[in-house]
């Protein structure tokens, strides 16, 4: 079978520890090159035993060998190397979120498109089996009606750190719902397989920073569910859902970094005095990759549509117009 040539645009720490080992750990894959626009790619490139090392983005589009380009760079230069890579005749996996307006997104998606070429947004969690094992249990009826839904995505960003953190830089894409509360907005969507139809916000704003440190969101969905989350960088470790019902609840404490704990995700099952833990071991970066490489091999489309990173994208700009406007925001 074909082997799929990666080339890794950029030396971000996701790249290094998590994307390229992932790559290594993968079946018909392999990364061939890298680049950034430091001399340093060549110390990465050595220490990760990657064959070439580029000190320009545009020589490693230009490589003929490559075949995927997986983009981490800053949210805000998503939109321009997707593009570029595209343009290029490269498919793209490229970090979340795939660029900061919904807009953006509907013109990278058609590039890519007008190009012949896939591209995927890198939400890794998804391909963890534990969340299709929560929509099989919410189809069998166990936990009976759906009556709410709630996620949370959290770390502590020290606050002697915050001024130098990308994830602090309002110019460059940041803030706690770009960075990590998209992944509780993609969890709410496609666990209940509905989108939102109204969006209210309470952001804590950093004065000095003008991002969202934390934020406390309602989305009212399209089937009638209410759903909140919350997501933050001044607040401890969290990274958790949960779906409550009329005969029990589902509670899924390691919903979107369960590769911490060795690829195990827990699903606990509450049913008035009974419960019980559903245990699955799963290397999420690899099947990301793999499943991305298989796509690219065969010439068909993704699990994850770019319909469906649009959508998501949508109802993050919903998010940060709630908060502009300190209102709710209807579809």
């Amino acid at each position: 079978m074909k082997t799929v040539h990666w080339g890794i645009l950029g030396t971000a720490k996701i790249a290094q520890t998590q994307l390229i080992p992932a790559i290594k750990r993968s079946r018909n894959t392999e990364v061939v090159a890298i680049a950034s626009r430091s001399e340093k790619v060549h110390e990465i490139a050595e220490k990760l035993e990657i064959p070439k090392a580029y000190e320009s983005y545009e020589a490693l589009l230009n490589d003929p060998e490559i075949d995927v380009i997986y983009i981490p760079l800053p949210n805000h230069l998503h939109k321009e190397w997707i593009t570029r890579a595209a343009q290029a005749g490269k498919h793209v996996l490229s970090e979340k979120p795939v660029t900061l307006t919904a807009d953006e997104a509907k013109e990278v998606v058609a590039v890519c498109k007008e190009n012949n070429v896939l591209f995927m947004e890198a939400f890794m969690y998804q391909f963890h089996p534990q969340h299709q094992r929560v929509r099989n249990i919410l189809i069998s009826g166990e936990i009976g009606e759906i009556k709410m839904m709630k996620a949370s995505f959290s770390f502590y960003m020290d606050p002697s750190e915050r001024v130098k953190n990308i994830r602090m830089d309002a110019a460059k894409g940041g803030g706690s719902i770009y960075d990590i509360g998209c992944y509780c907005i993609h969890s709410i969507r496609n666990i209940l397989q509905t989108e939102p139809k109204e969006i209210r916000v309470q952001a804590q704003i950093d004065k000095e920073q003008n991002i969202d440190l934390s934020s406390f969101v309602y989305m009212k969905m399209v089937n009638g569910v209410p759903t909140i989350f919350d997501c933050s960088f001044d607040m401890n470790f969290r990274h958790e859902y949960e779906i409550i019902g009329t005969k029990g609840r589902i509670k899924v404490p390691r919903a979107y970094r369960p590769d911490n704990y060795g690829g195990e995700g827990h699903i606990i099952i509450e049913k008035e005095n009974e419960q019980r833990v559903e245990k699955l071991i799963a290397d999420q970066y690899a099947m990301e990759v793999e499943h991305f490489s298989e796509c690219v091999i065969e010439g068909k489309n993704p699990s994850y549509s770019v319909e469906n990173t649009i959508k998501n994208m949508e109802a993050i700009e919903a998010c940060y117009k709630s908060i502009q406007i300190n209102d709710k925001v209807e579809f």
